[in-house]
């Protein structure tokens, strides 16, 4: 298909989503417990992701069609040579259980994939079964035979992975699954890329000067997004470095509040486990058991995070713990952050030059950098970048939501003096698909 043709069948995946919506909402809430509100909001992401690539097939930059003309004054001579993107194969998608319509089987992994011109085998998560088969078959609806398919169970997974006609995986969830996946990915014959988002602590440094300032409003933007989703979003701010002595920690102590049901069983073990070993750091919250999570809030200094290897590690759920630093600590205390999606600043204008150092340091951990904001709420757009180094995800140089998400999906091929008969249509001569495409070094026909 080419790019316009896969444009209309991305339009017409989410035009059925959008149909079906009285439909698929209540079943993803009877089986995540998130809140029909919530669901409502995360089903038009995920149409919308879906008329989010059309238009990308529809600008045409994302193909990288280049083309260098003969040269033969050049040394050595030049050859005609004329490179494009095109498609990897078929790809593998885990689907995740926080997200079920933006990251599960109709997510960004599967709208990019296809947009790229890949076909798509989604293993379902095993946390809303019954909506992963009816999204399935909401796909399948619209698209011609051999393009989508959905498997479930463990077993599946693996054998997913390690088919020798999948060409690349997506995968999105904790680091003990993806890192057991990967490996599987890498030591095929044929080792395959595999695009993973694990696990994020996503690292807040509040100033001194932000503490004294607006220490309430640091406390209720901290609290509302670390419990968003009964912190269950991998942008949860999972660390914050605050001034010794700022008295911020009592501040956003007395916010705490609420709780809720967490997505799975396994996922709620997971986070009563993290609780229990970081027990004696508790500040505010308590232990707990069972299907509901509340928020916790720990406390500890510079030493505590340089050296226990379980102070950066994440708790999926609604857990944030707090690090007293002096300013002397400070630089400290971001050299032992881990890679994250994100990194977030709270400064005051005076801060900024003596933050230099600071913000360079997290620059290198994270994929975004979020200033005098918080990290919860994953924008799609064009710019949007979602990776980061490991444990982050497995491959820093991508990113799972926006635009750039399809360049996982495409591998360039270089034509060298091919008749026209012999090139995609991307490079020929004439452009018949009125791409912007850079010819013997520049750019040409950017109205398109």
């Amino acid at each position: 298909m080419d790019p316009v043709e896969r444009g209309r069948m991305l339009l017409a995946v989410a035009d059925a989503l959008d149909n079906a919506r009285g439909e698929l909402v209540p079943l993803a809430d009877a089986e995540t417990s998130l809140g029909e509100g919530r669901l409502v909001g995360e089903l038009a992401r995920a149409s919308g992701q879906f008329r989010l690539f059309a238009d990308v097939l529809r600008e045409g930059s994302y193909l990288r069609a280049t083309i260098d003309h003969a040269d033969p004054t050049t040394t050595p001579p030049r050859p005609d040579l004329r490179s494009v993107l095109e498609p990897v194969g078929p790809v593998a998608v885990f689907a995740a259980s926080n997200f079920p319509f933006a990251f599960g089987v109709v997510g960004g992994d599967t709208a990019s994939a296809l947009a790229a011109g890949c076909p798509v085998v989604v293993k379902a998560h095993p946390g809303h079964p019954e909506l992963s088969r009816r999204l399935a078959e909401v796909v399948h609806s619209v698209l011609e035979p051999g393009v989508f398919a959905m498997v479930e169970g463990l077993d599946a997974g693996r054998a997913l992975v390690t088919h020798p006609d999948i060409r690349a995986v997506g995968f999105t969830g904790s680091v003990t699954g993806g890192r057991a996946l990967f490996d599987l990915a890498s030591g095929r014959p044929d080792p395959i890329p595999f695009h993973g988002e694990l696990g994020s602590v996503n690292p807040v440094v509040v100033t001194r000067a932000a503490a004294a300032a607006r220490p309430r409003e640091i406390a209720d933007g901290l609290v509302a997004s670390f419990t968003l989703g009964v912190g269950q979003f991998c942008t949860k701010p999972g660390i914050v470095l605050i001034p010794a002595g700022s008295g911020l920690e009592t501040v956003i102590a007395d916010r705490l509040a609420g709780g809720g049901r967490m997505l799975t069983p396994a996922i709620a073990e997971g986070f009563h486990q993290g609780v229990r070993r970081r027990a004696d750091r508790i500040i505010a919250g308590r232990q707990q058991d069972g299907p509901d999570a509340e928020p916790v809030l720990f406390l500890a200094d510079v030493d505590f995070l340089a050296a226990r290897p379980e102070a950066t590690e994440e708790v999926f759920g609604p857990a944030c713990l707090l690090v007293h630093y002096t300013d002397d600590d400070l630089p400290r205390a971001v050299a032992a952050l881990p890679g994250s999606l994100t990194a977030t600043v709270h400064a005051e204008p005076a801060d900024i030059a003596a933050l230099a150092p600071v913000v360079a340091a997290l620059r290198e951990r994270a994929g975004r950098l979020v200033w005098n904001g918080w990290p919860t709420g994953v924008a799609v757009s064009w710019a949007q970048h979602h990776g980061g180094p490991w444990p982050a995800t497995t491959s820093a140089a991508h990113t799972s939501v926006g635009a750039h998400a399809i360049a996982r999906w495409l591998r360039p091929v270089c034509y060298q003096d091919c008749p026209p008969a012999v090139l995609p249509r991307a490079l020929r001569e004439d452009n018949p698909l009125g791409l912007p495409r850079r010819v013997d070094g520049a750019w040409t026909d950017l109205e398109c």
